[in-house]
C-alpha cells in the first residue's frame, strides 16, 4: 500500500444509521434516526407487530419530549396497544418513569402526577399522557375534556390507528367512513363504517381554546419531533394527534406504513397543522397532491370499494369531497405545487 492510498478518505453513503458517514454529515442533513442524542424512551424487545406505526410514533414523540424536558419526564399511558406490547408482565420496554392507567382516565392520572410534582417542589418535571384513539376519542373523552377545560399542565398525545386494534379491530369514533372493521363489516348496501359519524378530536381540542394543538404523522418524523418540542415549551394543556397506520387492522403491507401515512397527508384526508388558543397558526402544505383512491387502494379495509365491475364510485367520491374540504379549510395547497 502506498502512502497516498493509505491516506485516502473512505466515503460512506449510508445515511439512515449511526455509521461514520452519517455522523460526518451536517446535523440538518442527517436522518432523524441517526441523531446521537436519542434517549430511546422505548427500547428494543417490545412486541409490536411488524410495521407498527404506533411504536414508531411513540418512540420519536417520547424521545423528543425527553430532550425538551432535559430527562425529567413522566409518562402516563392509557390501556391499549402501546401499553400491551411494551409491558408484557413482568417486562417493560420503557426506559423512563411510566405509569399504566385505566382505559379512560389517563388525562386525570396525568393531571394528578403533575399536581404531585408541583406539591413536591419538582416544577421541572414534565408530564405526558398518551393513548390510542379508542382511549382518547371514546372511553377517555370526558376526562380529556376536563383536563382541557381546567388547562392542566399536561401534554396529551393520541396515537390514532383509527380503531380498537388491541381488542380485535372494532370501530372507534376515529374510524373513517367506509372502512371495514369487525363491527362495521363490508356487508349490505353501504358496507363498512357509515358516513356522518365520528369525532374530529383536534378540532374538539381547539374548541377548548387550549394553548397548543397539532396534528402529526409518522411520515414526517422531523415535523413530528418539532411539534412535540414546541408543545413541551408551552405551559397548560397541549394536544398532539398523530396518525399511526396499523398494518394488521388496515390490511396493508408492513413495509408500506410510511408510504400510506404519506398518502393520507398528500390526498388531504389527514391535514397537518398547528393551532394556538383555538386558531390555526401553521399548516404543512401539499406540494404533490394525490387522489384519495391512491391512499385507499393499498388497504384491505377499503377493498370492497374497488371490487372488479362493482367499484363504489359514489362513496369514493364522497371521501374525495372530505379531502377537498380539508384542503380548502386549512389552505393546504402550496403555491407553485403540482396540481
Amino acid at each position: 500500500m502506498t502512502e497516498e492510498s493509505a491516506l485516502q478518505r473512505v466515503k460512506f453513503y449510508q445515511t439512515g444509521t449511526h455509521t461514520v458517514g452519517n455522523r460526518l454529515m451536517d446535523d440538518a442533513a442527517r436522518s432523524v434516526q441517526a441523531s446521537m442524542n436519542r434517549s430511546n424512551a422505548i427500547t428494543s424487545g417490545h412486541r409490536a407487530c411488524q410495521g407498527c406505526g404506533e411504536a414508531l410514533g411513540a418512540r420519536y414523540a417520547l424521545d423528543s419530549a425527553m430532550r425538551a424536558a432535559e430527562g425529567q419526564l413522566v409518562a402516563v399511558n392509557a390501556t391499549g396497544c402501546l401499553e400491551v406490547f411494551t409491558t408484557p408482565y413482568p417486562e417493560t420496554s420503557w426506559q423512563i418513569p411510566w405509569l399504566h392507567s385505566l382505559f379512560g382516565n389517563a388525562p386525570a392520572v396525568a393531571t394528578g402526577v403533575a399536581a404531585a410534582m408541583r406539591r413536591k417542589g419538582r416544577d421541572k418535571v414534565k408530564v405526558v399522557a398518551q393513548g390510542g384513539d379508542g382511549g382518547t376519542t371514546d372511553i377517555g373523552f370526558g376526562c380529556l375534556s376536563g383536563m382541557f377545560e381546567r388547562n392542566d399542565d399536561v401534554l396529551y398525545i393520541c396515537y390514532d390507528n383509527e380503531a380498537y386494534m388491541n381488542t380485535g379491530v372494532q370501530r372507534s369514533s376515529a374510524t373513517p367512513p367506509a372502512a371495514r372493521t369487525a363491527t362495521t363489516p363490508a356487508l349490505g348496501d353501504a358496507p363498512g363504517n357509515v358516513f356522518g359519524t365520528g369525532k374530529n378530536m383536534p378540532l374538539i381540542a381547539m374548541a377548548h381554546n387550549i394553548p397548543y394543538v397539532a396534528t402529526a404523522s409518522v411520515a414526517d418524523l422531523h415535523d413530528l419531533e418539532a411539534k412535540v418540542t414546541r408543545a413541551m415549551s408551552v405551559s397548560g394543556s397541549r394536544y398532539i394527534h398523530i396518525m399511526v397506520p396499523c398494518p394488521l387492522g388496515w390490511g396493508s403491507a408492513p413495509c408500506d406504513t410510511i408510504r400510506i401515512a404519506r398518502l393520507a397527508v398528500a390526498c388531504g384526508l389527514f391535514p397537518l397543522f398547528e393551532a394556538e388558543h383555538g386558531e390555526v397558526v401553521r399548516t404543512s402544505k401539499i406540494r404533490r397532491p394525490v387522489p384519495v383512491e391512491d391512499y385507499l387502494r393499498p388497504q384491505r379495509r377499503f377493498a370492497h370499494l374497488f371490487k372488479k365491475g362493482h367499484e363504489d364510485k359514489e362513496r369514493i367520491a364522497a371521501l374525495q369531497r372530505m379531502a377537498d374540504s380539508n384542503i380548502s379549510r386549512f389552505g393546504l395547497f402550496a403555491e407553485g405545487g403540482e396540481s
